[in-house]
């Protein structure tokens, strides 16, 4: 069964907790994360892109000249998408880029990315994760406790929301900042660091163990 080390805020260890096997030590699996990944980009997207045709663009209702005997292309619309101004062929328009990815491919995937990262010792886990003010300065002190210098690719997994937490943490454009366990696949794999607490493990265990 894994463990890992449990850090005060100076970075000090002051116990180690036990993993379940079912989710940290589980088989990483690239190609469900792949799958998962590319299903949550996909949802991200609006799919609001539009164009308009000839048929859309305001005009270009009257033919602009005879059909013969002007010694001219033959035209029937101003509009048409070989004239300046004229619609647009085979270009975008609304649509849903959604993809359905199944529940247990999305926590298989999930169950990968926490094993990886506890294979590479990127996950910190911290007893508590509280700030008294809303100040950046805090936030950077306490990365610095825990011998993160950079702050590059770092995600703040809390157990429940906290406004101080999350406003001392935005200034900081490396650091991203989820709820447990309402993080996405592509959140824990991009981040370099995942700084959490024992509770926000649990709640991740509860819901992937399923």
């Amino acid at each position: 069964m894994p463990k890992v080390s449990v850090y005060d805020r100076t970075g000090k260890p002051v116990r180690e907790i036990e993993l379940s096997d079912a989710v940290f030590a589980a088989e990483v699996r690239p190609d469900l994360m792949h799958a998962a990944v590319v299903a949550e980009q996909a949802n991200a997207r609006l799919g609001t892109a539009d164009t308009k045709t000839r048929g859309e663009v305001r005009g270009g209702g009257r033919k602009p000249w005879r059909q013969k005997g002007t010694g001219r292309a033959r035209q029937g619309s101003i509009r048409a998408p070989h004239w300046r101004h004229g619609g647009v062929v085979f270009g975008p328009h609304p649509r849903d880029y959604s993809q359905r990815l199944p529940k247990k491919m999305r926590r298989a995937a999930m169950r990968s990315a926490l094993t990886a990262k506890l294979e590479e010792n990127a996950i910190v886990t911290v007893e508590d994760i509280h700030f008294d003010e809303i100040k950046t300065r805090h936030a950077v002190q306490f990365l610095k406790a825990l011998n993160i210098d950079d702050p590059n690719r770092v995600l703040i997994l809390l157990p429940e929301h906290d406004e101080a937490v999350w406003k001392s943490f935005r200034n900081l454009p490396g650091v991203e900042v989820r709820i447990s366990p309402a993080v996405s696949v592509r959140d824990m794999l991009i981040a370099r660091r995942v700084i959490t607490t024992p509770e926000a493990l649990q709640k991740l265990e509860e819901v992937c163990a399923r």
